[in-house]
């Protein structure tokens, strides 16, 4: 296994007891997330859970006429497949990787059986659990009452505190589709964050030049939900880093 990659890329992974952690690394399987993955459909059961390291999974709700807009994201701060754990089993969206990257599975009875021993694990998800729905809530809250421009200056901010660079691959389509709104929407809010000198644009490619702009210029949306994960999960104890080569030996 490389060593670029780390489990401790994982926020949720980092966090938890070593004896915790010791428990799920040997089933801890590193796989790589392509950008337009689809990782589950929606109604599907996942036979997987899935931790995020580079990548980033866009979770979308789906009408009926095939239209769709991102309720939630999903990156190196969480766990993709809070259903297996809160009893529900399936869900009613569709997960797709937004950003590529790697991550980790890890198959859904080992997770379910830590989570089940009702200690430090099941504490940690559930904070996160709950992180996830203030995403989910202020997501549906912006979508309503704030501009496409505000609206995009929250989805670059949130997307580059989960990859390593400032760039990001990403067309205007592909962000209209995530947003639902009309693509003609995106292209005029993304000109005048160039405009702005807080963006740099190209055909697929996104270049985060001036992120304190972009900071002033995003609605409230941004700082509750970074603020909300801050405060659930910052008390989480960290546990020591080893190398992944210990760990996953």
């Amino acid at each position: 296994m490389s060593s670029t990659h780390d489990p401790n890329q994982n926020h949720l992974l980092a966090a938890m007891l070593d004896a915790d952690f010791d428990r799920l690394a040997p089933h801890l399987e590193l796989v790589p997330m392509l950008l337009g993955d689809v990782l589950h459909e929606s109604g599907g059961k996942l036979q997987h859970v899935y931790f995020p390291t580079t990548s980033i999974v866009s979770l979308h709700y789906v009408l009926e006429n095939g239209s769709s807009s991102e309720i939630a994201g999903v990156g190196n701060e969480g766990v993709l497949g809070v259903s297996l754990f809160m009893g529900g089993d399936t869900t009613p969206s569709r997960a797709v990787v937004q950003t590529g990257g790697h991550g980790y599975r890890l198959r859904n009875h080992i997770l379910l059986e830590e989570f089940n021993r009702a200690g430090p694990v099941l504490r940690l998800l559930l904070r996160y659990t709950q992180a996830l729905i203030t995403q989910l809530s202020q997501t549906a809250v912006c979508n309503r009452h704030h501009s496409v421009e505000q609206q995009l200056c929250r989805w670059l901010l949130l997307t580059a505190d989960r990859v390593p660079s400032n760039e990001l691959t990403m067309t205007q389509e592909l962000i209209a589709n995530m947003l639902g709104v009309r693509r003609e929407g995106v292209t005029e809010a993304a000109g005048k964050l160039q405009g702005y000198g807080f963006i740099r644009y190209r055909r697929g490619h996104i270049t985060v030049v001036d992120r304190a702009g972009l900071e002033r210029n995003v609605c409230e949306c941004y700082g509750v939900v970074k603020k909300e994960f801050a405060r659930l999960l910052s008390d989480a104890r960290q546990r020591q880093i080893r190398s992944p080569a210990s760990k996953l030996a």
